[in-house]
């Protein structure tokens, strides 16, 4: 009782700090660009780029190229290897371990400047969320974040795991108690061995915060439901807040709330190894972006991002409802860097975010460049309409057509199927057209026919992540594919 008393007051006080530097956006980014060149400026990458003679933005973006981890991976390389000073000064506390599509694994480095500040984050947003509701009584009760396994590897020296593992070392004190499940279970690397030993430890305890990517986290619940034929939210009278990241939750909403019983509260994060980046801070959709945790941003038009020259844009130049590549530089030594997804700005001032997609997930076989928002959205319209509620879905286009025009071919896993399927399907394509004119066009000019939607059986994108090694953690489903990769794998996991 005492904590969520004391929770309260706290709240408020971060709160105030948190509007403060949120109604400053373009002079507390200014104040993180000088401190970052600054102190990178001796480093190998400093030297290299001439950080000595960088006095502003202008100065900064005619040394400093973009670049993902490939481009930066000679450097990447030499800090893993041992060296000091290369990237950021110093040696990383930690790298953050991820997998990449051309560079194999990624080794993100994480530093004593930049690891704070993703503790930090993630404690304010629950402490906004306290403020807004004047409501702490989670902080009394159990809370778990199913998550990556806490078991460190080292490198020539420096700890190495998944963020999430690296994150559960810092959890305070005052709340270890409260912290479920076990390390030896957190440790369990086989997601269906380690789901089970959660519900071992979690079910008769007073669980009243739940985090993690949802699609994971509907794994929890649907063998807690099979486990004791309840609700989750009979099983966990007292759950009320689910805390996510990593995906929208809206395709998943609504099984949720069948399987918890009710609607909870929720809080959506956007943590990734390179950078906390935005978190939400208030009731309504959107993340407001962390303009003073190390990192200064930039941001690309999605539209330009493969031009030779594209447009780089400061804080203090971005506009509501373009679709940007977010690049950032940060106190862990990453420059220029492409974490390769989109967002776009819903309000200014304060900077809110909505995260649109990953710039390599679109579909674009015929100029339509339908993005991950608009396929959500559009799916999100069908399922209200029609009481239907879907488990998993994924996209890909049709090209290699026989007597029909091309299509989007959209894989589904439903949890109750529509009666009506192909008003259903009529419903999505209406939907995505409204919101993608290319789109429109190209179903108008007769060059693609209206989506055709594929069942997966139930069950089969859990198969299917298993056959890929990628079951549980942080691993999810790309939404969008512009090839045929992920559609073809799903062939043996269909309906027949």
């Amino acid at each position: 009782m005492i904590k969520s008393i004391l929770a309260k007051p706290y709240a408020y006080r971060i709160a105030k700090r948190v509007q403060k530097w949120a109604a400053n956006p373009e002079k507390i980014q200014q104040k993180v660009f000088k401190k970052l060149i600054k102190e990178a400026k001796n480093t190998a990458f400093g030297k290299d780029h001439h950080f000595n003679k960088i006095n502003s933005y202008i100065d900064f973006k005619k040394q400093v190229p973009i670049r993902d981890y490939e481009g930066l991976k000679n450097y990447a390389d030499r800090v893993v290897a041992g060296e000091p000073n290369v990237l950021w000064k110093g040696k990383p506390l930690y790298f953050g371990k991820t997998s990449g599509t051309t560079s194999g694994t990624k080794y993100i480095p994480l530093t004593k400047e930049s690891m704070p500040e993703h503790i930090k984050a993630a404690r304010n947003a629950l402490l906004m969320y306290i403020n807004r509701k004047r409501n702490a009584d989670f902080v009394n009760g159990k809370m778990i974040f199913l998550q990556g396994s806490p078991a460190l590897e080292e490198k020539n020296g420096i700890k190495v795991g998944r963020l999430s593992g690296i994150s559960a070392h810092f959890v305070p004190k005052y709340l270890q108690k409260n912290r479920l499940p076990s390390y030896k279970t957190n440790c369990i690397e086989d997601w269906e061995t380690k789901v089970e030993k959660v519900i071992d430890e979690t079910i008769n305890e007073d669980m009243r915060l739940i985090g993690g990517i949802p699609s994971w986290v509907q794994v929890y619940f649907e063998r807690i439901v099979e486990r004791t034929g309840e609700k989750v939210g009979d099983v966990f009278p007292n759950f009320n807040l689910f805390v996510y990241g990593g995906v929208n939750y809206e395709p998943y909403r609504k099984k949720f709330e069948e399987l918890i019983g009710r609607s909870v509260d929720s809080v959506e994060l956007y943590p990734a190894s390179e950078g906390f980046i935005a978190y939400q801070d208030t009731d309504e959709v959107g993340m407001l972006l962390t303009l003073n945790a190390g990192i200064f941003y930039e941001f690309i038009p999605a539209d330009e991002f493969f031009d030779e020259n594209p447009t780089r844009l400061s804080i203090g130049d971005v506009k509501l409802g373009v679709n940007y590549v977010i690049i950032l530089n940060t106190n862990a030594g990453l420059w220029g860097y492409n974490i390769g997804d989109t967002i776009e700005f819903i309000s200014i001032k304060p900077h809110r975010i909505l995260v649109t997609g990953r710039i390599k997930h679109f579909i674009s076989a015929f100029g339509e460049h339908v993005i991950s928002k608009e396929v959500e959205r559009a799916m999100e319209a069908a399922t209200d309409k029609f009481e239907a509620s879907i488990m998993e879905f994924t996209v890909a286009p049709k090209i290699d057509t026989v007597n029909e025009l091309p299509f989007h071919e959209w894989f589904v896993e439903f949890d109750e199927t529509p009666k009506d399927m192909d008003a259903f399907s009529k419903v999505i394509d209406d939907n995505l057209q409204q919101q993608n004119s290319y789109y429109f066009d190209l179903i108008s000019g007769k060059i693609l026919q209206a989506l055709k939607i594929t069942i997966v059986k139930k069950g089969g994108f859990h198969e299917y992540m298993k056959s890929q090694g990628k079951l549980g953690g942080q691993n999810k489903i790309p939404r969008l594919s512009n090839d045929r990769k992920i559609a073809d794998a799903l062939k043996e996991f269909l309906t027949i």
